[in-house]
């Protein structure tokens, strides 16, 4: 006779399936929630607790507390109980419990880890180097072009070379980004990368697209043989312009993501926007730049702040 699953198996089962359909979060994510959800679980019935309402605190800080003495790192530990959290906060929007029992178990400290973010004049030095002093090369106006728009939009590299034609608005100067599970966003662009994908459409793009047997109609950005860039050859454009820019800092396929999102919160931008712009499932993984410039908060705090003084 097949033993029944246990409430908590079932509550699993449902925010699975909430987070794969409902939410379209890409299959590697779900398959990260459902590792360390099964192990949570795994140890509250080893535990003698199979049921959402007898979880406690204590237990939630236990298990914790368990996965540092497991060896874990600080990144998977604060990973693991991100997952957690949204466990519990699904199972308290749907009615199954009364309370969150996670919500006051802190991750740990520390291995919160971004690549080197530039600072603007380190920007500005890397898109100029891009453009090589005005060339005409089709090569060289993709990837002024490519680097413009990646630092205006805070696009992935992904989503940058996934880009077409419709999705440009360049009269509201808006694109418009496909993300992870599909997910798509709405995000301003800027005049100065708007005129370099301008001048790379008109100019360097036809040179490209002639190189193919067919014409790529719809892609943005071309590859030499004029069809869509790839990812790798996306990051090597990048990786490309740092070197001619003689950086101080290693460039990594986020770096003009990660400077946008800082450049962003050092400008007064809150972090509800900054998630909206970057596409961030949740405001605690874009939460992460607050920390790059803690004068800038602080600045903001006694500016805004009608008793900070």
């Amino acid at each position: 006779m097949t033993t029944p699953p246990s409430a908590l198996r079932e509550q699993l089962s449902a925010f699975m399936g909430h987070i794969a359909v409902e939410r379209g979060l890409a299959d590697a994510t779900v398959e990260a929630y459902r590792s360390d959800l099964e192990r949570y679980i795994t140890w509250l019935e080893d535990h003698g607790i199979h049921s959402l309402d007898r979880i406690r605190p204590q237990d939630v800080q236990t298990y914790a507390e368990s996965l540092a003495g497991q060896g874990q790192s600080v990144a998977s530990r604060r990973r693991h109980l991100a997952s957690i959290h949204e466990f519990h906060r699904f199972a308290l929007s749907r009615g199954a419990v009364a309370d969150d029992a996670s919500v006051k178990v802190r991750a740990p400290k520390g291995g919160s880890h971004l690549p080197d973010v530039l600072t603007i004049d380190e920007v500005g030095t890397l898109l100029d180097a891009a453009a090589m002093g005005g060339s005409d090369d089709p090569v060289v106006l993709r990837d002024k072009a490519l680097l413009e728009f990646l630092y205006a939009t805070g696009a992935r590299i992904s989503e940058a070379v996934g880009v077409d034609f419709e999705d440009i608005d360049v009269d509201d100067r808006l694109v418009r980004l496909t993300g992870k599970g599909s997910k798509q966003r709405l995000v301003p662009i800027g005049s100065y990368a708007c005129q370099a994908l301008e001048r790379y459409t008109a100019v360097g793009r036809p040179v490209l697209a002639d190189k193919a047997r067919q014409p790529e109609l719809r892609a943005v950005f071309l590859n030499r043989r004029g069809r869509r860039l790839s990812r790798q050859s996306a990051w090597d454009a990048v990786r490309i312009a740092g070197e001619r820019a003689h950086l101080a800092r290693p460039l990594h396929p986020h770096t003009l993501r990660h400077s946008f999102a800082t450049h962003l919160i050092q400008g007064g931008a809150d972090v509800r926007t900054v998630q909206e712009l970057l596409g961030h499932a949740s405001v605690t993984t874009t939460q992460i730049y607050t920390h790059i410039a803690p004068e800038t908060l602080i600045e903001t705090y006694l500016t805004a702040h009608p008793r900070a003084r």
